[in-house]
């Protein structure tokens, strides 16, 4: 005879990820956990705003037609990924990360090394993988390198 979970004897089997970050051995909350999507859209906003800034105040050039001044997106878009490829590796994150008080970690502990966050903002510079989470809510850019954004 088949059986399949629905029959009136099936027992309730525990879900393996109750929360983000629980298959991993993290914490639900506080020190250690996986950081929220909240504090991550605020830490990319604060890293593309930070960049957009900097971009406007050293690279910006008048338009031809209106002559109002405008940042150059290359000089903006190189910023960011600069910012993001030093400071993961210095101070464990972006300047956002650390505002929003999350840091960057290997999945298996240790130190993300160089080559991971240059891949990491690669990728996270193509958005689709920045936009796509698993269970424990870690982009493809962070399941990619192997690393982790957790709270601080």
């Amino acid at each position: 005879m088949l059986r399949g979970p629905d029959y009136a004897g099936a027992v309730s089997v525990p879900v393996d990820n109750e929360y983000p970050g629980q298959r991993l051995g993290l914490p639900r909350d506080g020190r250690g956990s996986i950081a929220r999507p909240g504090r991550r859209i605020a830490a990319l906003l604060i890293d593309v705003a930070s960049a957009g800034l900097i971009g406007f105040a050293f690279f910006s050039s008048p338009d031809p037609v209106t002559g109002v001044p405008f940042a150059n997106p290359l000089a903006t878009n190189l910023i960011f990924f600069v910012v993001q490829i030093l400071f993961i590796p210095l101070i464990g994150g972006s300047p956002g990360h650390r505002l929003m008080g999350m840091r960057l970690e290997l999945a298996s502990g240790g130190w993300v090394g160089l080559w991971r966050p240059i891949v990491r903002t690669v990728l996270l510079a193509l958005v689709i993988p920045a936009v796509v989470w698993d269970a424990d809510q870690r982009g493809l850019h962070d399941k990619a390198v192997g690393t982790l954004l957790v709270r601080s």
